[in-house]
């Protein structure tokens, strides 16, 4: 697949960021590999811990926004903080999209922005935790150039996830 990806900035994401998120996200598909849908107030933390993390480490997921600055998603990167899955504060890759703006290359774009601030920033290596039925996410995976590392049964013992590694120096 060779085609342009759009242009697309990175913003860290703000407090008015928080209602765009959550109405972004209130679709049922767009969190279906997320546990669905999230209260108002998720996404107030998730902005705040956003800024903390772009603050103390140079990174975080940002906002996404389109030419004509419209918020669509975020992407971008924080230390993995759960005890299962990859080892406790490696670098997680991510993005999210609302539904609206799927197959247009935001995600692409965006993440090889978060790729080049990483490498920057002087990480050595990112991680996707991705569900296997996200065909979009591990599409995304392929396209960035990640391997597949890892199969593993998510904590909730009913689905399959994977772990793919991109080296960064």
């Amino acid at each position: 697949m060779n085609r342009t990806l759009p242009v697309v900035r990175l913003r860290v994401p703000t407090e008015e960021d928080a209602w765009t998120w959550h109405t972004l996200f209130g679709d049922a598909e767009v969190m279906r590999f997320l546990g669905g849908p999230r209260e108002l107030s998720a996404y107030h933390e998730s902005t705040a811990r956003q800024r903390r993390n772009d603050a103390e480490l140079g990174f975080c997921f940002w906002s996404v926004l389109t030419e004509d600055d419209e918020v669509v998603g975020f992407a971008g990167a924080q230390p993995w903080p759960h005890a299962w899955g990859p080892a406790v504060g490696e670098i997680e890759i991510g993005w999210r999209m609302g539904r609206a703006h799927w197959g247009h290359g935001y995600v692409t774009a965006a993440a090889l922005q978060t790729l080049d601030r990483l490498r920057e920033s002087g990480v050595e290596s990112v991680v996707a935790m991705v569900l296997a039925e996200n065909e979009r996410s591990v599409a995304v995976t392929r396209r960035l150039g990640m391997e597949l590392e890892q199969r593993f049964v998510v904590p909730d013992g009913s689905r399959e996830g994977h772990m793919y590694r991109l080296a960064l120096t």
